[in-house]
């Protein structure tokens, strides 16, 4: 026998293929297995340093190299033996992890009500796991050929299919191996225009070419999808940059062509991202396939008020609690690998993330009744509250449903408004600019003109020159707005859109107030995240920080300047305001629109909380009926996983006894979850307002075999009476 082997056969791997020096006990591989997918700070050197301390030797660096190649080595065996299961069970087939990853979402059953949405999904990028290159430490990266084990990963090349599916701009940074990092102005935004969308202040929103990264890092981070339930489908690497288009694009392609239509998901950006979608090559198929695009309900309510009653889910029939935040609770856990997988290979940080994924995932099946039985509780607690809340509203303000409705299509209407005044409003707004240039050169009217050229003239030539320019385009003004007769300062059009502008103004220096606002929240919140990155880089947050408070402090004061310029003037802010201020979707409703809205229903602070109400009404109930349906597909999931199992094992008893046994080992843990999940399933049905069907239902895709096999037997059938009906006329 080969060393190996021996050691293999007494519990232990050798830490080299032919004549180890040293083993490690395959129970000390497994428990650390165990140890880093609950803690992933826990390095394999902390490993090697416990085991020195429990031998009694010092610390060596060579021993952590070992240790790793006999890890790789247990993690190998792993793989392979599960291959061999996955063949047993039949579990082998293409995307057959992807549709079955998450039962509640994927296990369609026969005789269950349609949903308004098949399947959900949430996208997003971290960049936590990085990896640093390796011509950082001068050394030449060696060769490693293996490749990811798992079907997480959309390969590369998959990914860059779709990197010219944003047109480069012309205007590009002339250092493109430059560190970018700094916030960057929107190269969309023109010059004296309001700008009214809400994808300005997000940076993985903004133009593809200013998404750079230090040019240090090989991998940049990771992009991912989840399901509503959390379960991890598929993930990217990023390349030397931010959240391109391309990743996004790569993900909903895949996801499409598994999972087909009425497809719903949610991405920080999903505002904008819809418009990348809609002109790319994917365009077509999800509008075919009905892809909904929605913002999360956390960075929703950044956006502003407008773009809230478009991608919200509180907005959105079908979405029920769904909150589209999912990716967020996968980096808070993810996050913690950011030490071991910084400096790994390519394999071994791919190694070590498929190993966080596969943990999470078996995490996330354990707790998945409860996270069935508390939605379920909540939402008929939502329900029964608001009832009865919207009951007594209703009758105090004489309201009824068809107003709520009514309410938000009056809202949409008016934030549509704001996006830009008219544009005989602007051209007047201009005109009355112009007119007080020619004001300030002395001329009042058109009658003086000839006056005030000569007192120009007199004074410098320079100024002849301005007036002439102010006077060609005040004509050229006037015949775009047919004005026969020139506005004269103080009169009635000229005083309207004087304030006008003044407006305008005050809506400029607010806009920039709320951008400056929403990024100094956010970044607050990455600088509070532990284990996210070194020292340095959230030294580095924290001086961003110092300069946006700084900003902000100079926003504020030009927001009061402007507000005081108004007539009436505009309350004033102060630092402390702004500080504690939480609630940014409202800041919209601040501007003042060219009518008066402050007397229209939809306005008042009692209305807009009861319709607020009404619409989580709608999403609660709509959270039970899809609620309902995920119980009984849980439930007829268990019910079959168990009978297809045992099958499978008492088959493998006689073809593969060894196999037989692991199995059997896998199931044990398996079928104790399981159990857990009848019992609360069995809660869930017990609740009083539970609404759903009970038992074990059909399988959507056996109904459809089973028909097939019933239509080929009911055609051999009429083929025999064909032919004996043959047989009796000849």
């Amino acid at each position: 026998m080969y060393p190996n082997e021996t050691l293999i056969y007494n519990g232990y791997l050798g830490c080299a293929p032919l004549f180890p020096t040293v083993a490690i006990s395959i129970r000390t591989l497994a428990a650390y297995r165990q140890a880093h997918r609950v803690c992933p700070r826990f390095s394999i050197q902390a490993q090697c340093k416990m085991l020195c301390h429990l031998h009694n030797m010092p610390y060596r660096p060579y021993l952590c190299s070992q240790f790793s190649a006999a890890y790789d080595a247990f993690l190998q065996i792993l793989y392979r033996v599960d291959l061999l299961l996955k063949q047993a069970l039949k579990h082998d087939t293409p995307n057959w992890r992807l549709l079955n990853a998450c039962p509640p979402c994927t296990y369609k059953l026969v005789d269950e009500p349609p949903l308004q949405f098949d399947w959900f999904a949430t996208i997003d990028g971290n960049n936590s796991l990085k990896r640093w290159a390796s011509q950082i430490y001068n050394s030449v990266s060696r060769d490693d050929s293996r490749q990811p084990r798992t079907d997480y990963w959309i390969d590369r090349e998959v990914v860059d299919k779709f990197k010219d599916e944003v047109r480069s701009r012309t205007a590009l940074d002339k250092n493109d191996n430059a560190d970018d990092w700094e916030d960057v102005p929107n190269d969309g935004e023109v010059p004296g225009e309001v700008p009214f969308n809400c994808t300005a202040r997000w940076r993985n929103a903004g133009p593809e070419q200013r998404k750079k990264m230090f040019s240090l890092f090989d991998e940049s981070g990771i992009f991912i999808a989840a399901c509503r339930h959390r379960f991890i489908l598929v993930a990217c690497d990023m390349i030397h940059s931010g959240e391109l288009a391309k990743y996004p694009l790569a993900i909903l392609d895949h996801l499409m062509s598994v999972y087909g239509q009425n497809g719903s998901c949610a991405y920080d950006i999903g505002c904008a991202f819809s418009k990348t979608l809609n002109a790319s090559s994917l365009g077509l198929r999800a509008r075919t396939l009905g892809l909904r695009m929605m913002v999360g309900a956390f960075h929703g309510h950044a956006h502003n008020r407008k773009c809230q009653l478009d991608w919200h889910p509180m907005y959105i029939s079908g979405t029920g609690h769904t909150e589209g935040e999912g990716c967020e609770h996968i980096f808070s856990s993810s996050n913690e690998l950011a030490r071991s997988t910084r400096h790994a290979s390519p394999f071994h940080r791919h190694q070590s993330i498929e190993e966080h994924f596969a943990f999470w995932d078996m995490d996330k099946y354990a707790a998945l009744s409860n996270f069935l039985y508390n939605h379920y509780r909540e939402a008929i607690h939502v329900i029964r509250t608001l009832q009865t809340e919207l009951s007594i509203i209703k009758g105090e303000l004489h309201l009824d449903d068809r107003d709520f409705m009514k309410f938000y299509d009056e809202e949409k209407l008016y934030l549509d408004s704001l996006k830009q005044p008219p544009i005989r409003d602007r051209l007047c707004i201009r005109y009355v600019e112009v007119l007080d240039d020619l004001e300030s050169f002395g001329v009042g009217n058109f009658t003086e003109i000839s006056t005030a050229l000569t007192t120009a003239r007199i004074r410098v030539d320079a100024a002849y020159a301005k007036l002439q320019n102010a006077e060609a385009l005040v004509g050229h003004m006037e015949i775009q707005l047919r004005i026969e007769k020139r506005w004269t300062i103080g009169c009635l059009e000229y005083m309207q859109f004087k304030e006008e502008a003044k407006l305008g103004k005050y809506r400029m220096a607010l806009n920039e107030l709320e951008r400056l606002v929403v990024m100094r929240l956010f970044e607050l919140s990455k600088l509070s995240l532990s284990g996210t990155g070194r020292y340095k880089l959230r030294q580095q947050i924290g001086k961003a920080l110092q300069r946006r408070s700084e900003a902000i402090r100079n926003a504020i004061n030009r927001y009061n300047t402007q507000a005081a310029a108004l007539s009436p003037p505009r309350p004033k802010l102060s630092w402390k305001d702004i500080a504690d201020y939480t609630f940014l979707g409202e800041f919209d409703l601040l501007r003042h629109s060219r009518t008066d809205v402050r007397e229209l229903d939809w306005t008042k602070p009692a209305h807009r909380e009861a319709a607020t109400k009404y619409f989580k009404l709608l999403r609660a109930q709509e959270e039970v009926t899809r609620l309902n349906v995920e119980v009984r597909r849980l439930r007829t999931f268990i019910h079959n996983e168990e009978m297809e199992t045992k099958k499978v094992i008492k088959c493998l008893q006689s073809s593969n006894p060894p196999l037989a046994l692991e199995l059997q080992r896998q199931w044990q843990s398996r079928s104790a979850i399981n159990s857990f999940h009848i019992f609360r399933l069995n809660q869930i049905e017990a609740l009083p307002g539970f609404s759903g069907m009970r038992g074990v239902g059909i399988i959507a895709a056996e109904y459809e075999h089973a028909d097939v096999i019933q239509q080929e037997e009911h055609v051999e059938e009429m083929e025999s009476m064909a032919s004996y009906l043959d047989t009796v006329v000849d």
